[in-house]
């Protein structure tokens, strides 16, 4: 077997992965909130911003949206927006 190829229970995982991926992101999101919060105003903050806008991107938000939310830097509006969509229903 070379290091492409994967078994069928392998295949299986990744298969169940990317189908969960906009779950596994939105809860990503939903950890990062609560480590801004307790992160404000400390050097940390810089850098879960920039994880924050990697998951959006991932969970194909609006690009307008997401550099509304980058420029307001807001944990109390990526918070709300979040709300929202954890309100949609699953694709």
């Amino acid at each position: 077997m070379t290091a492409k190829e994967l078994s069928r229970h392998q295949k299986g995982i990744v298969d169940r992965y990317y189908d969960n991926l906009d779950t596994i992101m939105l809860q990503k999101v939903q950890e990062l909130v609560t480590e801004l919060y307790l992160a404000m105003n400390t050097p940390k903050e810089d850098k879960l911003w920039e994880r924050v806008e990697k998951a959006l991107v991932n969970l194909k938000i609006k690009p307008k949206l997401i550099e509304h939310i980058m420029t307001k830097r807001s944990v109390e509006v990526l918070a709300k927006n979040l709300e929202d969509w954890l309100k949609k229903p699953a694709k």
